[in-house]
């Protein structure tokens, strides 16, 4: 239970810090920001300093930043609507931004603990691996692509493999500072015999690298980048039937998920001989680098009522705008918004009874 509260703690730290990014954007760039909240639903405190009113509010989850004129037409020369475009622009991005970085910071928390990383360079082969050599594979290649995708970490090697399906695979490797194209290379899991038993293996081993200062902060850009990069690989999966909604969380999904990840690192570190409560905020904030990009990306996307949907819509009446001489009706894109939000309340709903079901059965 104690993970769980951390967890819905860290969870709405997150929300805030996004909420944190359009509001400091706002206020720098001359926007009149009505009330700042922590949280959503009933209000439990305020205060008003100048023209804003500071909330908390009783769900621990979320929260806002309301702009003068963000979602109506006002002649009030510090609203959101009365701003030009590049303005408009930082303001929205500012709130993933805030995100991508805050699940980088995290990384380099979480890594600043580690004293090695696997990388994707070839250490050595388990016996019986049949594709060694010149024309295969040799010690100390370097593994760029897999399937066209580029490798960053040794994660990316086991995340792209096991995506081919045990299928012959399309690699690029480095190897004595030349690329090398292997197409259709038959790398495929096969049964070795490893650690005294018969596992279904791809036979390759690899190297550690040293956890320097600068290893640490490139692995944590590493990291950050493959967080995007999952996000793309999960909505194809979505869009071509490899996953569904039953697949998604939502936020009752989320805290579970990271209420396990706090047990288990309470776990792992307390059979290592550390401090169970460390452990377990590291395994919490690794899980929460992943969700703070997660939501950046995905807050940036071009759906209705998110910030990508309105910087879509930024786009749209700037292309009006040039061909009719003339602002698109504001009350259209407050409809667009109002529908997205509606069909955003409707798939929370079904993900949140999933997450229900997927818990307590």
């Amino acid at each position: 239970m104690l993970y769980i509260l951390i967890a819905i703690v860290v969870f709405g730290i997150l929300i805030a810090l996004h909420e944190f990014g359009h509001f400091i954007t706002a206020k720098l760039l001359g926007v009149r920001v009505n009330e700042f909240a922590i949280g959503m639903g009933p209000l439990l405190w305020s205060t008003t300093k100048g023209e804003t009113q500071y909330s908390l509010r009783a769900i621990p989850i979320g929260g806002f930043c309301a702009m003068e004129g963000e979602d109506e037409a006002t002649d009030d020369p510090g609203s959101f609507s009365s701003k030009p475009g590049w303005k408009k622009f930082i303001i929205l991005v500012a709130g993933s931004l805030m995100n991508f970085l805050t699940g980088l910071v995290l990384l380099l928390v979480v890594y600043s603990q580690a004293a090695g990383f696997v990388t994707p360079v070839i250490a050595g082969f388990i016996d019986g691996f049949p594709n060694q050599g010149a024309d295969g594979l040799m010690v100390g290649d370097r593994i760029l692509s897999v399937n066209g995708e580029r490798i960053y970490t040794k994660s990316d090697v086991d995340l792209f493999f096991s995506r081919a399906g045990g299928e012959n695979m399309d690699l690029v490797i480095l190897r004595d500072g030349k690329k090398l194209v292997l197409d259709d290379f038959p790398l495929i899991p096969r049964e070795y015999l490893y650690d005294g038993e018969t596992q279904l293996m791809y036979g390759l081993t690899f190297t550690i690298e040293e956890a320097t200062p600068l290893v640490r902060v490139q692995q944590s850009w590493y990291s950050a980048v493959d967080m995007v990069r999952l996000v793309r690989v999960s909505l194809t999966d979505l869009f071509t039937g490899k996953a569904g909604v039953k697949d998604m969380s939502g936020v009752i999904g989320i805290m579970d998920v990271m209420g396990q990840a706090g047990e288990e690192g309470a776990q792992a570190a307390a059979e290592s001989g550390g401090s169970p409560l460390v452990g377990a905020l590291f395994s919490i904030f690794n899980l929460s680098a992943f969700i703070a990009i997660n939501l950046s990306v995905m807050n940036l996307l071009p759906i209705p009522a998110l910030d990508g949907g309105r910087i879509f819509f930024l786009v749209v009446n700037w292309l009006f705008t040039l061909v009719t001489r003339r602002k698109l009706d504001p009350r259209y894109e407050g409809y667009v918004h109002m529908a997205g939000f509606i069909f955003l309340l409707l798939l929370m709903v079904v993900v949140a009874f999933n997450d229900v079901v997927r818990i307590f059965t």
